[in-house]
C-alpha cells in the first residue's frame, strides 16, 4: 500500500464521520448524556402523599400560634 491510498482511505473516514456527526452526536453527546442521568435521578425519587394531612394540621397549627397585633396596640 502507497501512501496515496492510506490518505484516501483516512479522507474517506472523515468524510464518514463528518457525515454521520448529527446522528452520532445525538447518541453520544453531551446533551444525551444530561438526559441519561436526569432520568438515574428522577427514578429515585418517589411521591409521598400520607403526609399531606399532617402537613396541613401543622401549617393551621402554626398559624394559630402566630401572635397578632390589635388594632389598638398598633396605634400605641
Amino acid at each position: 500500500m502507497s501512501w496515496l491510498y492510506i490518505a484516501l482511505l483516512a479522507l474517506a473516514v472523515a468524510v464518514v464521520v463528518g457525515a454521520e456527526w448529527p446522528r452520532l452526536e445525538a447518541k453520544v453527546g453531551a446533551e444525551p448524556r444530561r438526559r441519561r442521568e436526569r432520568a438515574k435521578r428522577k427514578a429515585g425519587l418517589r411521591v409521598v402523599r400520607d403526609e399531606a394531612d399532617d402537613f396541613a394540621a401543622s401549617v393551621e397549627r402554626d398559624l394559630a400560634n402566630l401572635p397578632t397585633i390589635d388594632d389598638r396596640e398598633r396605634r400605641r
